[in-house]
């Protein structure tokens, strides 16, 4: 059986970054994880825009349960 088709994802923000942490503990003390740009979009729109889960999935293209 082949993996599922996996849908596109709208994007609207581009991230200059290559690192996020909290302010005052050094990168090195930290655990570190790897996002996929869709998933740091779902993050920024419901953690920095305030938007609901349906609403970012909405505005991404993807269902809620995908957010």
């Amino acid at each position: 059986m082949s993996p599922r088709f996996k849908k596109p994802r709208v994007c609207g923000c581009r991230f200059k970054g290559k690192a996020f942490k909290p302010t005052g503990i050094p990168l090195s003390e930290l655990e570190k994880i790897t996002l996929f740009i869709d998933e740091l979009e779902a993050l920024r729109l419901c953690d920095h825009d305030g938007l609901t889960q349906e609403e970012a999935g909405l505005k991404m293209g993807i269902s809620r349960g995908t957010v």
